[in-house]
């Protein structure tokens, strides 16, 4: 292959780049009552979006974050990508200007540059569809562009948004579909809810007894509502999404055995789920939430009990929108360990 050859084939290599979804991700490391701008801009010098999309977690700081909801309908998930405001006519102007000093002195890249500047210039400058970058329009709109969300970048929806920047007069709503809306930001808030480990505290605590119920429940200080706020500051769109927890889900780790209640789901009761095994109530009283094992765990065995929190999702907005979202759930196992109870002769 000659070198122009190389060049123009690197270059379609790097306008596949400039057509896909940017590398400007946001991170997810959002401490409780702060907000964490999403780190971007330019990837080489290849046109990227520097994302303005903030979140707070709003609650109590103290309740500990470990992990993420997924959501219990396995048709749905947060938008892995859409399209956001993102550069004035004077940015746009600027980044192909920059392009055009790409390669210089570099073998094999030497003209990259200005061909791909010149692809630029001819949609942005001459005509195709944008004359002069709109200058003319500096302050009175933007140019949006994409962006995926950080925790879906690996997702084959990712792709979707491979449009190149274009240009939305100030006040208008895009036509195009995976524009960002309240809505859209809700749902990315949703893959920031922080919840925190669901891990139940039992009685026996350590290890329990064939045939006896073991009581089940969780530390109702930790397990409150959650709510994270998504916004673009100035562009007037923000949505807030809340996490509530509903319903605990058993799983003993084995087939022999038997869950209070018979479902395995626990229901949230008052602001609880289960209930801590009083002082002096009989050994064989059933819990209103718990596991009875028909086995034992095997000598130096355990189960592995897990245990599955269901988050009730709703969203507001800025603009009067909102309402329900798919249910989350969150899960842990933990170590059950269970002994044959044993008979002592006199």
């Amino acid at each position: 292959m000659t070198r122009r050859g190389t060049a123009l084939a690197i270059c379609a290599a790097l306008l596949l780049t400039v057509q896909a979804a940017p590398a400007a991700w946001a991170d997810r490391t959002n401490t409780s009552g702060t907000t964490k701008d999403a780190k971007g801009g330019k990837n080489g010098r290849t046109i990227t979006v520097q994302t303005k999309v903030r979140t707070t977690v709003n609650g109590d700081a103290k309740s500990a974050a470990t992990g993420n909801l997924s959501s219990a309908d396995s048709n749905w998930t947060p938008p892995a990508c859409w399209y956001e405001p993102a550069f004035s006519p004077k940015e746009i102007e600027k980044t192909v200007k920059a392009w055009r000093g790409f390669g210089d002195g570099v073998p094999l890249f030497e003209g990259v540059g200005e061909f791909v500047g010149d692809y630029l210039d001819s949609r942005y400058k001459k005509g195709k569809p944008y004359k002069n970058y709109n200058l003319d329009k500096q302050g009175r709109g933007m140019f949006w562009a994409a962006a995926v969300n950080p925790n879906r970048k690996d997702d084959p929806e990712a792709s979707a948004c491979d449009k190149q920047p274009f240009w939305v007069d100030e006040g208008e709503t895009p036509g195009e579909p995976l524009a960002v809306t309240p809505r859209i930001l809700a749902e990315y808030a949703y893959d920031e809810l922080p919840v925190p480990e669901t891990e139940v505290r039992m009685a026996p605590d350590g290890e329990t007894k064939v045939n006896l119920p073991t009581w089940a429940w969780l530390d109702k200080a930790k397990f409150k509502p959650v709510s994270v706020t998504a916004s673009i500051p100035g562009s007037g769109l923000s949505a807030t999404t809340t996490a509530k927890p509903v319903a605990l889900t058993i799983d003993p780790g084995t087939p022999d055995a038997e869950t209070y209640p018979a479902s395995g789901e626990c229901p949230l009761d008052g602001d609880k789920i289960g209930s801590p095994r009083a002082k002096g109530t009989p050994a064989d009283t059933e819990p209103p939430c718990g596991v009875r094992y028909l086995r034992s765990s095997a000598k130096d065995g355990a189960y592995q009990l897990k245990a599955t929190l269901t988050w009730q999702i709703r969203w507001t907005s800025t603009d009067g929108d909102g309402g329900p979202l798919p249910e989350g759930v969150y899960g842990a196992s933990q170590d059950v360990v269970v002994r044959e109870v044993q008979a002592v002769n006199r």
